[in-house]
């Protein structure tokens, strides 16, 4: 039995995602989807519902899945693709107990181009070093296994990839610290293609100083992230507090 505590707070964690994703422009209409493996178990996750805007979203609207695709929890099952990309990827790729996959703006227009690459020409790009994969070939809705499976394996050991004319998937072991590299690489991919519009030569970063700044990150993270999600979730129990109920 998952321990209510425990899954209230997932609950209040997915939402609050949700809702600052409708807020930073990440979401489109009803669709993309986060979800999140419920803490200490393997066989359940959280996701939110079909024909539902982000902006109206509250914990107990999100819907309790098992492993199987079996509602526990809810009022209908999860949309079809979304269920087939969340769990394969949740089932296959430790790292990914959250998975936030979008359409946002700035990220998914790199997704389109014949060369999508992240570049290391600011000082926040190089928190994603080595830390980006990449889908070569856009393979169309995922209605079967096969697609989740053939995401989770392009993932592999990072934690982020870009799908190829699609968007983004970002995975990370808690809500608070895939939200915090989902808000920072739609930045990072802003200001790229804001310096790409300006048709000058992007200057890149010497690659030791990238590989050195990239290890001083790795030590803050973490705690950034932590907090960063807080401090999300202190504005909206002050702006839009039934994001809880």
């Amino acid at each position: 039995m998952t321990d209510p505590a425990v899954l209230r707070q997932a609950r209040i964690d997915l939402a609050a995602a949700l809702r600052w994703g409708d807020r930073h422009g990440f979401g489109e209409a009803i669709g993309n989807h986060f979800s999140f493996m419920v803490p200490g178990t393997s066989d359940r996750f959280l996701i939110n519902p079909q024909k539902r805007h982000w902006r109206e979203l509250k914990a107990s609207m999100l819907l309790l899945v098992g492993a199987d695709g079996r509602l526990i929890e809810g009022d209908s099952p999860p949309e079809a693709t979304a269920y087939y990309i969340h769990w394969r990827v949740h089932r296959a790729v430790p790292q990914a107990r959250c998975i936030l996959h979008c359409h946002a703006p700035y990220a998914t227009a790199l997704s389109m181009l014949e060369k999508p690459f992240l570049l290391p020409a600011s000082q926040n790009a190089l928190m994603f070093h080595d830390q980006i994969a990449y889908d070569p070939h856009y393979n169309g809705l995922a209605f079967d296994e096969s697609e989740g499976d053939r995401i989770a394996r392009l993932i592999g050991k990072r934690s982020i990839l870009f799908l190829a004319n699609h968007g983004v998937i970002v995975a990370g072991p808690t809500v608070h610290e895939a939200y915090d590299r989902l808000y920072y690489l739609e930045r990072v991919c802003m200001m790229q293609v804001l310096a790409m519009s300006t048709g000058q030569a992007v200057k890149l970063i010497d690659a030791e100083v990238v590989r050195k700044t990239a290890e001083q990150m790795l030590g803050v993270d973490s705690e950034r992230a932590t907090a960063h999600f807080e401090a999300l979730k202190r504005l909206l129990d002050e702006e839009a507090p039934n994001y809880r109920h």
